[in-house]
């Protein structure tokens, strides 16, 4: 080994080692000392995200200096002991991301020690949670802040806005299932209204909102003023009765909707959706997880839309029809339709959106035949399927030999992003 390390520059080694995963990392470092000392090189760390339960008790001097050659950024806590935050402050002072999972006052406290944090997460608290400003050593650094199944000290709409205000540069903002209850249209306008930077915006509907709302009744005018800046918006647990059918009205810039419905028995009258599309002339990406038939709002689709999720049972090939027409220019699919499926209609993909370039979908029921004529879509570049099984590493080579190897097959999840909510797993 010595003589082969030897005929290769340390940056060769590196440039090889950023293929391979992190599993295969980890054990390419324990073959030698030298490419221990390789592989722990930052620039083949920048993404990575450790996850610390402190289970054991503290972690040696050993494992931080590591951490810190790494120059780990994010970090995953799953731990409600003070003495574990200040440890893991002490040792990594320069981490940007933190996430605290089972969440407790006294950890809370602890973010005092990160001078650098501009990504929180919270999640789970066992207690009621006191956060504001005065909890952060540089408050005004946090752009990124999102909350699950955390409980403030008052159910008060006033009090909630009171505190995510005293955060002014938050670019993104996430408040899942807090127990916070108000008018819905009110407290996205709120908002947005105190947070003058706002991009990205998702809330759970079910826990926040009640079901009357007066629109006409809110006085708009600063949050008119910022409907350029919003850009995204997502909502959880939503059903139709939690917001009118003209809240979008106002946010008329939005580029990216997503609406994960609470599971309900359709059809059903009301389907806001479709007046919300019409409202929106700049949309880019659209997500819909479950919710009404795709056939009461396909015709107001923007033709804008280049990114489309559809995770909503019974989609049938008139669905699929409709849907190309009003979106010729689709270039990334994300299709679920499961408990049911596509089957021999997945054929039909690359007659209906020629333009993909990235698609993801289930492989189960779906005759071989079938699925191979996606090699016909000559821009597609990753295709992702979501229902892998251990056979379908042959089915995969004769897919990627009729593409000339151009086309690239993941089979299972790609790696989450740390801030994405598991409230929202089923998609990111």
């Amino acid at each position: 080994m010595a003589q082969l390390h030897l005929q290769l520059p340390s940056e060769v080694w590196n440039h090889i080692f950023g293929y391979l995963s992190v599993a295969d990392k980890f054990n390419v470092r324990a073959s030698c000392k030298y490419f221990k000392r390789l592989v722990d090189h930052a620039s083949l760390w920048k993404d990575w995200t450790i996850i610390l339960g402190f289970k054991k008790g503290s972690y040696n001097s050993q494992f931080w200096a590591t951490l810190r050659r790494r120059k780990l950024s994010s970090v995953v806590v799953r731990s409600s002991k003070a003495k574990d935050l200040r440890q893991l402050a002490l040792c990594l002072p320069a981490l940007t991301t933190v996430v605290m999972d089972q969440s407790a006052q006294e950890t809370l406290n602890c973010l005092k020690d990160f001078p650098n944090v501009k990504r929180l997460v919270i999640r789970n608290s066992r207690t009621a949670l006191l956060l504001d400003a005065s909890t952060m050593s540089q408050p005004q650094q946090l752009t990124h802040l999102n909350m699950c199944n955390v409980t403030f000290p008052t159910t008060s709409l006033g009090s909630f806005i009171s505190v995510i205000s005293q955060f002014t540069n938050l670019t993104s903002l996430v408040c899942h299932q807090m127990g916070i209850f108000g008018e819905a249209v009110p407290i996205i306008h709120s908002i947005r209204g105190c947070l003058p930077k706002l991009k990205h915006l998702s809330l759970s509907v079910v826990h926040i909102f009640c079901a009357l709302h007066r629109l006409n009744s809110y006085p708009l005018g600063g949050a008119q003023e910022q409907a350029s800046t919003l850009s995204s918006l997502e909502l959880i647990d939503y059903t139709d009765h939690a917001m009118p059918d003209d809240a979008l009205r106002c946010m008329s810039g939005l580029n990216r909707l997503a609406v994960f419905y609470k599971q309900e028995i359709w059809p059903s009258p009301v389907c806001h959706l479709k007046t919300w599309l019409h409202d929106l002339p700049q949309l880019s990406t659209l997500v819909v997880v479950h919710g009404p038939p795709v056939n009461m709002y396909v015709t107001s689709i923007p033709a804008t839309v280049t990114s489309l999720t559809l995770c909503v049972a019974g989609l049938s090939s008139e669905d699929m029809a409709a849907v190309a027409v009003q979106l010729p220019n689709l270039l990334h699919l994300h299709i679920d339709p499961w408990p049911s499926h596509l089957g021999h209609h997945t054929a039909e993909i690359p007659k209906l959106f020629r333009k993909l370039k990235s698609l993801k979908l289930r492989h189960k029921h779906v005759p071989e035949k079938d699925f191979l004529h996606l090699h016909q879509l000559q821009d597609l570049e990753d295709l992702e399927i979501l229902d892998p099984e251990p056979h379908l590493s042959e089915f995969i080579g004769k897919l990627q030999a009729l593409t000339k190897y151009r086309l690239g097959v993941t089979t299972c999840r790609r790696h989450r992003d740390v801030l994405s909510c598991p409230c929202v797993c089923q998609v990111y």
